[in-house]
């Protein structure tokens, strides 16, 4: 174990010991982390990291937990969560902004300031440090569309810079490496009227109202749309919809969303996951991939 006083002296921030990630997830599963850091500022990143790499502490992001399955065991280390990192500044189309901001935020800013460019983040849950690395969009839109330059922190606690090509987006993903703790993302957005701006975010947001359950825990989307095809559909036309393992579910409202119940465990979770790939690999050849995370270790027996 490492010294966790010296991590707590060290931080300006927050620090959290033995922290039920479950309270951190959109889930709301998940067993505890060794150590939940806060940074309070990109510096404070850097320190915390350099800190877990000379005492050789894994150490890498929890993001919002909007997309992020922990599993019972909990996490062994160093988690960073960047919500304290909110900058939001404009210098005319140009607009940097700190991983911690929700996309909501960021939304809603852009929409104030007339600057389009942003509206496929209606609706869209989570944080702008998240969305970049999974490359976060919907029919409007994606990060990659906007991003100019992303900001991390490495393992070491270098700050590297990473313009467009670099970051290397895909299909809800990108080349920035799952080690980096993203820190800021700057934007090239464009001029548009706010009129304009507020009726495609208000027929995204009413569409996917209808579309996706509310009211229950869950990580939105689970697996990523296949090529030509729709996850979701693949899973409805299996006969998946509203099949449970312990607490968790298939959502009766979009069979791609997984749900917790009520008391559902990774292991649950893991279990209907399984269950749902061997389902569609059966009836129609497809092998699904996850777009949610999975991090952390099994409970000891």
């Amino acid at each position: 174990m490492f010294d966790r006083a010296a991590l707590r002296a060290l931080v300006r921030g927050q620090v959290l010991v033995d922290e039920p990630l479950a309270r951190h997830t959109t889930l709301r599963i998940g067993g505890p982390v060794d150590a939940l850091v806060a940074p309070a500022d990109t510096e404070d990143c850097q320190r915390t990291r350099a800190f877990c790499h000379q005492q050789g502490v894994p150490c890498r992001a929890l993001g919002s937990g909007s997309n992020l399955l922990v599993r019972d065991g909990g996490v062994r280390g160093v988690l960073i969560t960047t919500k304290l990192l909110r900058k939001l500044e404009r210098d005319g189309d140009t607009v940097r902004v700190g991983a911690g901001v929700a996309t909501g935020k960021l939304l809603a800013a852009a929409t104030r300031w007339e600057l389009g460019g942003v509206e496929f983040l209606g609706g869209v849950p989570g944080t702008v440090g998240g969305g970049l690395v999974m490359n976060a969009g919907t029919y409007l839109g994606e990060f990659t569309n906007v991003t100019t330059e992303v900001l991390s922190v490495d393992p070491a606690g270098g700050l590297v810079g990473r313009d467009h090509d670099a970051c290397g987006f895909v299909y809800r993903g990108s080349a920035i490496p799952e080690t980096d703790v993203v820190v800021e993302g700057t934007l090239r957005l464009r001029p548009r009227p706010r009129a304009d701006i507020e009726a495609d975010v208000r027929e995204l947001r009413e569409r996917r109202r209808a579309r996706e359950p509310h009211g229950v825990p869950n990580a939105g989307s689970i697996f990523k749309n296949p090529p030509g095809d729709y996850a979701g559909r693949l899973l409805e036309a299996a006969g998946l919809k509203g099949r449970k393992v312990g607490d968790a579910g298939v959502s009766p409202v979009h069979a791609n969303w997984l749900v917790n119940l009520g008391e559902a465990t990774a292991a649950d979770m893991l279990a209907l996951i399984e269950l749902c790939r061997q389902e569609v690999a059966q009836k129609f050849g497809v092998h699904l991939e996850l777009e949610v995370k999975v991090v952390g270790e099994d409970p000891e027996p």
